[in-house]
């Protein structure tokens, strides 16, 4: 299998996707929402939308960061897991209905907005708000330009 197209051979693409990278770096290392938080909402967001290559970038990357083998397989169930805490578990909440915002007549439900507001202040929130909007626009160029996934090393991009 591989992509569609080469997005990196149009120098507009090229560059409007360096900035979109650099956006998402300026987040994943200026917020103080905890990494191993940030890569599971990445990770789950990926998996819900069915890309192949950002699942396989950010299951590889919880486990470079030392992550457990265990807690990385059960993201796609975390509902019936025990290893998450209940503010990741407000995290993985927020991704999955910011996600499947089509799928929910009012968006994503207030006790929703409420419980991870329990565990993350404005500034986290803002940074998780930003997060999985900018993962599921990866996803999209992913899943549309059908990106494989198995080919990704950790640290790749920097």
């Amino acid at each position: 299998m591989t992509a569609r197209l080469n997005l990196f051979a149009s120098p507009v693409v090229a560059k409007a996707a360096k900035q979109f990278a650099s956006a998402s770096m300026t987040l994943i290392k200026g917020s103080s929402l905890p990494k191993a938080t940030q890569d599971l909402v990445l990770l789950r967001a990926s998996q819900v939308n069915g890309c192949g290559y950002c699942t396989d970038a950010h299951s590889k990357d919880l486990a470079h960061a030392g992550e457990s083998a265990v807690r990385v397989n059960l993201v796609a169930a975390w509902r019936e897991a025990t290893v998450f805490t209940d503010a990741e578990r407000a995290a993985l909440e927020l991704a999955e209905q910011g996600t499947r915002i089509a799928d929910a007549a009012g968006g994503v439900p207030d006790e929703v907005w409420a419980n991870a507001a329990k565990y993350y202040d404005e500034d986290q929130l803002a940074a998780l708000i930003m997060m999985i909007a900018l993962i599921n626009a990866s996803n999209r160029m992913g899943v549309i330009n059908q990106m494989p996934g198995g080919s990704y090393q950790p640290g790749q991009f920097g």
